[in-house]
């Protein structure tokens, strides 16, 4: 009588990838806030899904993960332990964490997974505050990290475009719907790359800058990120205007009752059939007949066609790089997870 060998181990799904990076991080991440003082890093916590107002235990989900993921899994992809890119993947957490504090409160978003932003539940002042020392304690981890000074540099470049995307998307707001001044869908996806894709860049090259990689190789993994960004972009425009609320945290539409300028929307705006459409954005009341002909003008499939081609461009940067095997198809599991979830 013969045993039958042991099954093999089902291969990683990406959330099976995201939640063995969070395992990893978890521990230091509360470490680092657990240094701030005792007010912000309740608000930290509160944003992290830790904690309530107040300061009461929770277990709320706080995101994906994705960027930590990215910085372990870009010192892995380079033969470095996951451990080494540990303090990365602490660093760009709390600078996402910092942009998002800011960034609800300079787009007026009262709700952040599920439960009032940080503004809203603690006050825009005391949210503001936290969000400087989310971004203070970043650097400072950063720069504790064996090699960080250098990686201090990718830090500031990414922080730096993130401030520029930043800065156009408030402009974009100001600016018509339609005629010379229009935003164009070229310059949303520069925007794009700038706010979304710098830091999920920076993430990949960090993790690979402390397992230390050459600088052609950080700089192709940064430029894949910037790639990814965008797609994310995307698909998050997407999930703002046809998104469902249980999954999104957001109601339906709520990009349009906002009369955000995402790229279903301007590119829509460039067929015929949209012709009415900015009459629809202009009253928050129509938002469920402007996503209808945003889809039928061809915003929808525009914005998950740009996508898919930046996903391409990424995967192809990636396959250039010598990288673990291993790593590599984690990454690419991942690729594939954010552009198609949920939709």
């Amino acid at each position: 009588m013969t045993l039958s060998s042991a099954a093999a181990p089902a291969p990683p799904t990406a959330p099976d990838v995201l939640l063995r990076c969070q395992e990893l991080v978890r521990p230091a991440l509360r470490d680092a806030v657990k240094r701030l003082h005792p007010w912000t890093a309740e608000m930290a916590a509160y944003s992290f899904g830790w904690c309530e107002v107040g300061g009461a235990p929770a277990s709320l989900g706080g995101g994906k993960g994705v960027r930590q993921a990215l910085a372990l899994l870009g010192a892995e992809a380079v033969g470095a332990d996951a451990h080494t890119g540990v303090p990365a993947a602490v660093a760009v957490e709390l600078v996402h964490a910092f942009s998002l504090l800011h960034d609800d409160i300079m787009d007026g978003d009262t709700v952040r997974r599920g439960r009032p932003a940080v503004w809203r539940a603690y006050g825009t002042g005391p949210a503001v505050l936290a969000g400087d020392a989310l971004f203070a304690l970043a650097v400072e981890s950063l720069a504790a990290a064996p090699g960080g000074p250098g990686a201090l540099r990718l830090l500031s470049a990414a922080l730096s475009d993130l401030v520029r995307g930043q800065a156009d998307d408030l402009l974009f707001a100001a600016r018509p719907w339609a005629g010379p001044q229009r935003v164009t869908p070229e310059e949303y996806r520069a925007m794009a790359e700038r706010k979304t894709g710098a830091l999920l860049g920076c993430a990949l090259a960090l993790g690979a800058a402390l397992g230390g990689a050459p600088s052609p190789v950080t700089g192709a993994l940064d430029r894949a990120g910037r790639h990814l960004g965008i797609a994310f972009q995307m698909v998050d425009d997407v999930l703002g205007i046809w998104g469902r609320p249980d999954v999104t945290g957001k109601p339906v539409g709520g990009d349009l009752r906002e009369r955000k300028k995402t790229f279903p929307v301007l590119a829509a705006l460039r067929s015929p059939a949209a012709r009415h459409l900015p009459t629809l954005l202009a009253s928050p009341a129509h938002a469920r007949e402007a996503a209808a002909l945003v889809e039928r003008a061809g915003g929808r499939t525009a914005a998950l066609a740009e996508a898919r081609a930046q996903t391409a461009a990424a995967r192809a940067l990636l396959a250039g790089l010598p990288l673990a095997a291993g790593t590599a198809g984690e990454l690419l599991l991942l690729l594939d997870f954010l552009v198609g979830r949920d939709l």
